[in-house]
């Protein structure tokens, strides 16, 4: 398929614009210039539009997108306990591929063509396929959780890796898509389950993704779990790296900051769902002025209530 797009206003890396002619050839953008003339090749003028590069969403759970509006008020342990745990734990394959499909379309309409999901504990082959589907490129991974909880959402810490690793064989490196290993965070992994799943990761060259440092309240729960603040305790086991994405880290201290400079963590920062369950404001200023390297997220439906970038 070629496409040609004339008069588009093309915005570059560096801050500038000008208006060029895109010649589009298989989904890929075989030239740019100022005026081309391409025989046989449809041609869509633009007008004057901008043409800019997709936006990537680096902290995403399409599997809440049916969830919009279903956990209001509440702060982060009553929101998973009683809510979304029980939701999630609801899901089939098919509600966990509308669920993504749903979510899929808001993110590609708005702008988004990468993003870094993660699903629930079941049902993560709904989500590829729905990825699949979209032609997005998205990097996907099961929430893994195997200390129990009362919505029933976890499974034993062999069974869980093994599924995960299973996935990771039929969809890692799928055309666009890629698997990433998505421990949920430290109150629902036991130090076995996260030992085993870093090494099977690193193993593989695949992303680890989790939750960090959202709540106050989750704060208090690691350092009852584990006897030290959470950022401390992931570069304990070895959960910080460059090929670490670490969610919210909203509450650090500044040994938690050092750490995440050091080992080169990339922190998702997710503004929309910080504030709507109340856990804080990250301090982005500070650590981008360390040089920490900060992404963004919209985090899912349920939390956010939009997945507009």
């Amino acid at each position: 398929m070629e496409l040609l797009l004339k008069s588009c206003r093309i915005v570059s890396l560096n801050g500038g614009s000008e208006t060029v002619d895109i010649h589009v050839r298989d989904g890929l953008f075989v030239d740019i210039q100022a005026s081309i003339e391409a025989e046989n090749v449809p041609v869509l003028n633009m007008g004057g539009a901008y043409v800019g590069p997709g936006f990537v969403q680096a902290h995403i759970h399409l599997c809440q997108t049916l969830f919009r509006g279903m956990a209001e008020d509440l702060e982060l342990l009553s929101w998973l306990g009683d809510r979304i745990w029980p939701m999630e734990a609801s899901h089939d394959e098919e509600s966990a591929y509308w669920s993504a499909r749903l979510g899929l379309t808001e993110l590609l309409l708005s702008g988004t063509t990468s993003i870094l999901d993660m699903g629930t504990l079941r049902h993560t082959d709904s989500i590829f396929k729905a990825c699949h589907e979209s032609g997005i490129r998205a990097t996907v991974g099961r929430a893994m959780m195997d200390r129990p909880n009362p919505a029933g959402l976890s499974m034993g810490a062999n069974e869980n890796l093994r599924g995960a690793c299973d996935e990771a064989d039929r969809w890692h490196g799928k055309g666009r898509l890629k698997y990433g290993f998505a421990p949920r965070f430290v109150p629902s992994c036991t130090e076995g389950l996260l030992l085993d799943t870093i090494a099977e990761a690193r193993r593989r060259g695949a992303l680890l993704h989790t939750h960090a440092s959202e709540n106050a309240d989750e704060l208090e729960l690691v350092r009852s779990l584990t006897g030290r603040d959470n950022i401390e305790y992931l570069g304990d086991i070895g959960l910080l790296g460059d090929d670490v994405c670490l969610a919210h880290c909203i509450h650090l201290d500044e040994q938690g900051y050092q750490l995440l400079r050091s080992t080169n963590t990339t922190v998702v920062h997710c503004p929309s769902s910080n504030l709507k369950l109340a856990s804080g404001i990250a301090n982005t200023p500070k650590m981008i002025e360390m040089g920490i390297n900060v992404a963004i997220g919209a985090d899912g439906a349920a939390c956010s209530n939009r997945l507009d970038i």
